[in-house]
């Protein structure tokens, strides 16, 4: 019952509440990076959701969209702004989300929406982690984040998947909330990001 009913009437009500409450940070936010990103505050990039079903993630822009000759994207490193740093050091980036929970692309709580391409390259046990609404939060990301591996981090999503609950659930805002506070689990490092998944040794 809570998995396919009040799981969505708590999502509807935290993101508006969410929304609410965080209007003048958002506001600000938005000014700001309208002026340091030349007019483009906002980052909306299409990610899977349930069943795989695609949607456009919103996000705040952090980073510049500076390539190097050959036209890919230079490092992470070279492209976060000063004022992106700041925003991500606090997590504000991850807010517009609320508005893909109030549309029911996201959830809340759940396994974070990845990149398209590498649908392709998860196993048969890791596409499960699209069995349920990918979230702005989840069991993975108050578990190390970015500090373990990918198979780690794919392990933890199907997990959650297994053993959703309102208490696991709870468990998840609270131990986010702490981490945000206290910057664990998180790397702090100017030119550390996440390593792309390129797929698993065995299938």
């Amino acid at each position: 019952m809570y998995r396919s009913f009040f799981k969505r009437i708590i999502d509807v009500t935290g993101a508006l509440l969410g929304l609410i409450v965080l209007c003048p940070v958002i506001l600000i936010t938005t000014l700001i990076l309208l002026f340091t990103n030349r007019g483009k505050p906002f980052f909306i990039h299409p990610r899977p959701g349930k069943k795989e079903k695609v949607f456009h993630l919103i996000k705040f822009k952090t980073m510049n969209d500076k390539k190097d000759k050959n036209g890919n994207f230079l490092s992470f490193d070279q492209r976060v702004t000063k004022t992106g740093r700041f925003i991500r050091n606090f997590s504000l980036d991850e807010i517009l989300q609320l508005i893909n929970v109030l549309k029911g692309d996201m959830s809340l709580i759940g396994p974070r929406p990845l990149l398209i391409q590498y649908l392709s390259l998860y196993n048969a046990t890791q596409k499960r982690r699209h069995n349920v609404k990918p979230g702005i939060t989840g069991w993975a990301q108050v578990n190390g984040r970015n500090t373990i591996s990918w198979e780690k981090k794919f392990e933890y999503d199907v997990w959650y998947v297994d053993n959703l609950s309102f208490l696991l659930d709870m468990k998840i805002i609270f131990l986010t909330i702490k981490k945000i506070i206290i910057k664990d689990g998180v790397n702090q490092s100017d030119n550390i990001n996440m390593e792309p998944f390129t797929g698993n040794d065995h299938p």
